[in-house]
Protein backbone atom coordinates (compact mmCIF):
# COMPACT_ATOMS: atom_id res chain seq x y z
CA UNK A 1 0.00 0.00 0.00
CA UNK A 2 1.15 3.75 -0.42
CA UNK A 3 0.53 5.92 2.00
CA UNK A 4 1.02 9.61 1.72
CA UNK A 5 1.43 11.70 5.38
CA UNK A 6 1.17 15.19 5.08
CA UNK A 7 2.75 16.70 8.73
CA UNK A 8 1.46 20.21 9.79
CA UNK A 9 4.54 22.15 10.87
CA UNK A 10 2.79 22.61 14.85
CA UNK A 11 3.26 18.97 14.99
CA UNK A 12 6.78 19.46 14.12
CA UNK A 13 6.85 22.18 16.32
CA UNK A 14 6.57 19.82 19.28
CA UNK A 15 9.82 17.73 19.75
CA UNK A 16 7.70 15.13 21.99
CA UNK A 17 5.23 14.76 19.36
CA UNK A 18 7.63 15.21 16.28
CA UNK A 19 9.71 11.92 18.27
CA UNK A 20 6.22 10.31 18.72
CA UNK A 21 5.27 10.34 15.25
CA UNK A 22 8.62 9.82 13.90
CA UNK A 23 8.79 6.60 15.85
CA UNK A 24 5.32 5.72 14.56
CA UNK A 25 6.18 5.86 10.72
CA UNK A 26 9.58 4.38 11.49
CA UNK A 27 7.41 1.31 13.07
CA UNK A 28 5.04 0.91 9.89
CA UNK A 29 4.29 -2.43 8.74
CA UNK A 30 5.91 -4.66 6.06
CA UNK A 31 4.08 -3.98 2.59
CA UNK A 32 3.34 0.10 3.50
CA UNK A 33 5.50 2.43 1.51
CA UNK A 34 5.14 6.07 2.59
CA UNK A 35 6.10 9.57 1.45
CA UNK A 36 6.51 12.41 4.10
CA UNK A 37 5.41 15.57 3.11
CA UNK A 38 5.63 18.47 5.95
CA UNK A 39 4.70 22.34 6.44
CA UNK A 40 6.77 24.81 8.82
CA UNK A 41 4.77 27.96 8.56
CA UNK A 42 5.03 28.57 12.36
CA UNK A 43 8.90 28.29 12.11
CA UNK A 44 8.73 30.35 9.33
CA UNK A 45 6.70 33.46 10.66
CA UNK A 46 9.52 33.16 13.43
CA UNK A 47 12.68 32.86 11.23
CA UNK A 48 10.82 35.86 9.80
CA UNK A 49 10.34 37.79 12.38
CA UNK A 50 13.79 37.38 14.38
CA UNK A 51 15.06 39.12 11.54
CA UNK A 52 12.66 41.76 11.46
CA UNK A 53 10.50 40.98 8.30
CA UNK A 54 6.61 41.19 8.94
CA UNK A 55 4.39 37.76 7.36
CA UNK A 56 1.91 39.04 5.58
CA UNK A 57 -1.21 37.07 4.32
CA UNK A 58 -3.77 36.89 1.51
CA UNK A 59 -6.94 34.80 1.59
CA UNK A 60 -4.84 32.74 3.71
CA UNK A 61 -1.50 32.71 1.61
CA UNK A 62 1.90 34.31 2.88
CA UNK A 63 3.08 36.94 0.24
CA UNK A 64 6.74 35.65 -0.79
CA UNK A 65 8.79 38.57 -1.65
CA UNK A 66 12.21 37.82 -2.70
CA UNK A 67 13.34 38.32 0.65
CA UNK A 68 11.10 35.42 1.77
CA UNK A 69 11.48 32.87 -0.90
CA UNK A 70 15.44 33.18 0.27
CA UNK A 71 14.26 31.92 3.94
CA UNK A 72 11.92 29.09 1.72
CA UNK A 73 14.89 27.26 1.36
CA UNK A 74 16.51 27.75 5.11
CA UNK A 75 13.69 27.33 6.75
CA UNK A 76 11.49 24.63 4.91
CA UNK A 77 13.69 22.73 2.90
CA UNK A 78 16.52 23.52 5.21
CA UNK A 79 15.99 23.63 9.58
CA UNK A 80 12.49 22.05 9.05
CA UNK A 81 13.47 19.32 7.00
CA UNK A 82 16.76 18.47 8.40
CA UNK A 83 15.32 18.04 11.89
CA UNK A 84 12.15 16.14 10.95
CA UNK A 85 14.85 13.85 8.82
CA UNK A 86 17.11 13.30 11.92
CA UNK A 87 14.32 12.59 14.03
CA UNK A 88 13.16 9.75 11.74
CA UNK A 89 16.73 8.48 11.28
CA UNK A 90 16.82 8.38 15.09
CA UNK A 91 13.98 6.16 15.15
CA UNK A 92 15.51 3.81 12.20
CA UNK A 93 13.62 5.13 9.12
CA UNK A 94 15.94 5.54 6.35
CA UNK A 95 14.93 9.29 5.73
CA UNK A 96 16.12 11.38 2.96
CA UNK A 97 15.00 15.26 2.53
CA UNK A 98 14.56 16.40 -0.82
CA UNK A 99 12.02 19.98 -1.71
CA UNK A 100 9.61 19.53 -5.12
CA UNK A 101 12.74 21.25 -6.30
CA UNK A 102 14.77 18.42 -6.20
CA UNK A 103 14.47 16.06 -9.50
CA UNK A 104 11.74 18.03 -11.00
CA UNK A 105 9.22 16.39 -8.45
CA UNK A 106 6.91 19.44 -8.39
CA UNK A 107 6.82 21.86 -11.07
CA UNK A 108 4.46 24.68 -10.18
CA UNK A 109 3.59 28.22 -11.90
CA UNK A 110 2.92 31.57 -10.11
CA UNK A 111 -0.51 31.90 -8.55
CA UNK A 112 -1.25 35.38 -8.29
CA UNK A 113 1.17 38.27 -8.73
CA UNK A 114 -0.06 39.97 -5.68
CA UNK A 115 0.95 37.12 -3.53
CA UNK A 116 4.72 37.31 -4.85
CA UNK A 117 6.71 34.01 -5.34
CA UNK A 118 3.66 32.24 -4.26
CA UNK A 119 2.86 28.99 -6.77
CA UNK A 120 0.42 26.15 -7.44
CA UNK A 121 2.17 22.69 -8.97
CA UNK A 122 0.94 21.80 -12.35
CA UNK A 123 2.98 18.61 -12.56
CA UNK A 124 5.13 16.33 -10.53
CA UNK A 125 6.78 13.67 -10.75
CA UNK A 126 6.35 10.03 -9.14
CA UNK A 127 8.80 8.45 -10.46
CA UNK A 128 11.49 10.23 -8.22
CA UNK A 129 9.75 8.79 -5.05
CA UNK A 130 8.97 5.58 -6.74
CA UNK A 131 13.14 5.30 -7.53
CA UNK A 132 13.96 6.76 -3.54
CA UNK A 133 11.55 4.08 -1.99
CA UNK A 134 12.84 1.29 -4.71
CA UNK A 135 16.71 1.88 -3.30
CA UNK A 136 14.94 1.69 0.49
CA UNK A 137 14.67 5.05 1.66
CA UNK A 138 11.70 7.27 2.74
CA UNK A 139 11.18 10.84 0.87
CA UNK A 140 10.44 13.90 3.35
CA UNK A 141 9.62 16.23 1.28
CA UNK A 142 9.67 19.87 1.83
CA UNK A 143 6.98 21.82 0.18
CA UNK A 144 8.96 24.16 -2.51
CA UNK A 145 8.46 23.58 -5.72
CA UNK A 146 10.54 24.64 -8.68
CA UNK A 147 9.59 26.74 -11.95
CA UNK A 148 10.04 26.29 -15.33
CA UNK A 149 12.49 29.11 -15.99
CA UNK A 150 14.55 27.94 -12.52
CA UNK A 151 12.42 29.62 -10.33
CA UNK A 152 11.50 28.72 -6.36
CA UNK A 153 7.64 28.86 -5.56
CA UNK A 154 6.34 28.92 -1.87
CA UNK A 155 3.43 26.44 -2.17
CA UNK A 156 0.52 25.67 0.19
CA UNK A 157 1.65 22.06 2.05
CA UNK A 158 -1.61 20.75 1.66
CA UNK A 159 -1.62 21.24 -2.02
CA UNK A 160 1.92 20.15 -2.02
CA UNK A 161 1.00 16.73 -0.56
CA UNK A 162 -2.20 16.00 -2.69
CA UNK A 163 0.15 16.52 -5.94
CA UNK A 164 3.05 14.23 -4.99
CA UNK A 165 0.32 11.74 -3.88
CA UNK A 166 -1.62 11.80 -7.02
CA UNK A 167 1.80 11.52 -9.29
CA UNK A 168 3.04 8.78 -7.06
CA UNK A 169 -0.42 6.81 -7.26
CA UNK A 170 -0.99 6.86 -3.72
CA UNK A 171 -4.08 4.40 -2.25
CA UNK A 172 -4.27 6.72 0.97
CA UNK A 173 -3.38 10.26 1.99
CA UNK A 174 -3.33 11.29 5.27
CA UNK A 175 -3.10 14.71 6.86
CA UNK A 176 -1.63 14.63 10.19
CA UNK A 177 -2.47 18.08 12.06
CA UNK A 178 -3.21 19.96 15.59
CA UNK A 179 -7.13 19.47 15.16
CA UNK A 180 -9.41 16.24 15.82
CA UNK A 181 -11.09 15.96 12.77
CA UNK A 182 -13.45 17.86 10.01
CA UNK A 183 -16.49 19.48 12.63
CA UNK A 184 -19.90 20.14 11.91
CA UNK A 185 -21.75 23.34 13.26
CA UNK A 186 -22.26 21.95 16.42
CA UNK A 187 -18.85 21.30 17.02
CA UNK A 188 -19.01 17.83 16.65
CA UNK A 189 -16.29 15.59 14.43
CA UNK A 190 -17.67 14.28 11.49
CA UNK A 191 -16.47 10.58 10.78
CA UNK A 192 -16.92 10.31 7.03
CA UNK A 193 -18.19 13.10 4.56
CA UNK A 194 -17.74 13.45 0.94
CA UNK A 195 -16.79 16.32 -1.42
CA UNK A 196 -20.32 17.47 -1.29
CA UNK A 197 -20.06 17.73 2.26
CA UNK A 198 -17.02 19.34 2.34
CA UNK A 199 -18.50 22.12 -0.44
CA UNK A 200 -21.40 22.16 1.90
CA UNK A 201 -19.78 22.95 5.07
CA UNK A 202 -17.66 25.42 3.12
CA UNK A 203 -20.53 27.53 1.78
CA UNK A 204 -22.04 27.61 5.41
CA UNK A 205 -18.88 29.13 6.98
CA UNK A 206 -18.81 25.88 9.26
CA UNK A 207 -15.40 24.96 7.35
CA UNK A 208 -12.66 27.99 6.69
CA UNK A 209 -8.93 29.15 6.86
CA UNK A 210 -6.89 26.13 7.63
CA UNK A 211 -9.69 24.06 7.44
CA UNK A 212 -11.02 25.18 4.20
CA UNK A 213 -7.52 24.80 2.82
CA UNK A 214 -7.64 21.16 3.57
CA UNK A 215 -10.68 20.23 2.40
CA UNK A 216 -10.45 21.77 -0.90
CA UNK A 217 -6.67 19.96 -1.07
CA UNK A 218 -8.33 16.55 -0.15
CA UNK A 219 -11.10 17.33 -2.85
CA UNK A 220 -8.64 18.04 -5.39
CA UNK A 221 -7.06 14.67 -3.90
CA UNK A 222 -10.54 12.47 -4.43
CA UNK A 223 -10.67 14.11 -8.29
CA UNK A 224 -7.41 12.92 -8.89
CA UNK A 225 -8.56 9.47 -8.18
CA UNK A 226 -7.73 9.08 -5.04
CA UNK A 227 -9.62 6.28 -2.95
CA UNK A 228 -9.92 8.06 0.27
CA UNK A 229 -8.28 10.68 2.37
CA UNK A 230 -8.34 11.27 6.69
CA UNK A 231 -7.73 14.50 8.51
CA UNK A 232 -6.65 13.50 12.26
CA UNK A 233 -5.17 14.82 15.13
CA UNK A 234 -1.39 13.54 14.93
CA UNK A 235 -1.64 13.81 18.64
CA UNK A 236 -3.55 10.86 19.18
CA UNK A 237 -2.11 7.86 20.33
CA UNK A 238 -0.82 5.29 17.72
CA UNK A 239 -2.55 7.56 15.18
CA UNK A 240 -0.72 5.71 11.86
CA UNK A 241 -1.57 2.29 13.35
CA UNK A 242 -5.13 3.60 14.48
CA UNK A 243 -5.64 5.24 10.41
CA UNK A 244 -4.35 2.00 8.22
CA UNK A 245 -5.97 -0.51 10.76
CA UNK A 246 -8.71 -2.50 8.84
CA UNK A 247 -11.34 -1.53 11.23
CA UNK A 248 -11.70 1.81 9.86
CA UNK A 249 -14.76 2.66 11.90
CA UNK A 250 -12.67 2.83 14.79
CA UNK A 251 -10.13 5.18 12.98
CA UNK A 252 -9.43 8.66 14.44
CA UNK A 253 -10.56 11.75 12.60
CA UNK A 254 -12.62 12.32 9.47
CA UNK A 255 -12.39 9.86 6.27
CA UNK A 256 -13.17 11.95 2.90
CA UNK A 257 -14.49 9.37 0.38
CA UNK A 258 -15.57 9.93 -3.43
CA UNK A 259 -19.53 10.21 -3.31
CA UNK A 260 -19.79 6.65 -4.68
CA UNK A 261 -18.75 5.16 -1.43
CA UNK A 262 -20.59 7.45 0.97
Amino acid sequence: MKVLIKLGGSLLDDAVLCASIAAQIAALPAGVSAVIVHGGGKQMTRYLAARGVESRFVDGMRVTTPEVADALLKVFAGSVNKQLVGELLAAGAPAVGISGIDGGLAVARALNPALGAVGRVTHANGRLLDVLIGGGFLPVVACVAGGEQGEVFNVNADQMAVACAWAWKAQKLLFLTDIAGVKGSDGQVIPRITPSDALTLIETGVASGGMQAKLEAACDALEHGLGEVRIAAGAEPEVLARLLSARQEAAPGTALVPEERA
